[in-house]
Parts: C-alpha cells; structure tokens; sequence
C-alpha cells in the first residue's frame, strides 16, 4: 500500500481506519488531517493522554502553526508530557527531572568520596613504602609490593579500605 501521509507514521491509501485523534473525538478522518502522521490508529493510549493534557483543538493550533519539519519533535515533547502528567498530575516532567537532580547529586558526593578515599590511600601506600626504604617513584617500585615486605605480614592486607554507600537511594528508578 502507498503511504500518502509523507511522514510513514500515518493512513494509507485504501485503509477505512481514523487515525487515534479522529477516532477518539469520534469524527470523519479527513486526507489531510492533521493528527493522522502523528497518531496512528494502533496506538491509542497516545492521542489519549495528549488531549487529555492538552485537548484536542490547542494540538491541532500547535500543529498547524509548525512547520510540517518539526511537527514530529513538538508531538513527541507533547507525549512525553502528556505521559508525565498523567502519572504525576502536579508536578509532571518537572518532578521527574528534579528526582534525577537529587540522584546526580547524591551520586557526585559519594563519588568525591571515592576519591578522596583513593587520594588517602595513595598517601598511606606512600608513606608506607617509604618506611620501608622505598621510594614510591623508584624503578623498582612496580605498584606491588616487595616480598620482604610481604613477608614480615604475612596474613594482613596491605590495604584495608573502609567505606560506607548508602544503598537506599540505588535500585530506584524513575520513569517518565
């Protein structure tokens, strides 16, 4: 079948079927209607949700007054929305971008501790090789350690590494 929409999301020639717009609004699917590139009969739930955010007049005024080049990016931010609202009705996108916020947030702490972990680990591995008559720059210094100084303690690690990861906020996952 030819697609006459010019866009491969919409009606084709000799299919009777509205799009999801015009079947939800319970009219004639025209030609050229405007829902029927973006919201193909099998999806439903997608028109929906926009007019339910947004009805169905503001997306047909939004559409028309694009460019036919971006109307594909301005209903797909119009689902993602619309999507985010349904599900969190006060707050929508915005809700989710401040949960991820606080999970970037917590995330770069942990990491600065990390390393500050690593930076005082590399001091005391320091120190310690240096106690021994090492140096820590010393061609002979090849990030392991000497075996006389594995031999003078024999069962306990060279390193010993304490830290804490709060685990509560791991697993979580946002959807949007």
């Amino acid at each position: 079948m030819k697609d006459i929409s010019g866009s491969g999301g919409g009606r084709k020639q000799g299919a009777p079927s509205p799009c999801a717009a015009c079947k939800l609004l319970r009219r004639r699917c025209a030609q050229d209607c405007v829902f029927a590139p973006y919201f193909p009969a099998d999806e439903p739930q997608k028109f929906a949700n926009v007019h339910k955010v947004f009805g169905a007049s503001n997306v047909n005024k939004m559409l028309q007054e694009l460019p036919v080049q971006h109307r594909g990016d301005a209903v797909s931010s119009m689902v993602y929305e619309a999507n985010a609202r349904v599900r969190d009705p006060v707050y929508g996108c915005v809700g989710a971008i401040s949960s991820l916020q606080q999970q970037i947030d917590v995330l770069q702490a942990q990491l600065a501790l990390a390393q500050a972990e690593v930076v005082h680990l590399r001091v005391r591995q320091n120190a310690s090789l240096s106690s021994h008559g090492l140096s820590p720059a010393s061609p002979s210094n090849s990030g392991s350690p000497s075996p006389k100084l594995m031999g003078s303690q024999p069962n306990k690690p060279i390193f010993e590494m304490d830290m804490s990861v709060d685990q509560g906020s791991f697993g979580e996952t946002i959807w949007c």
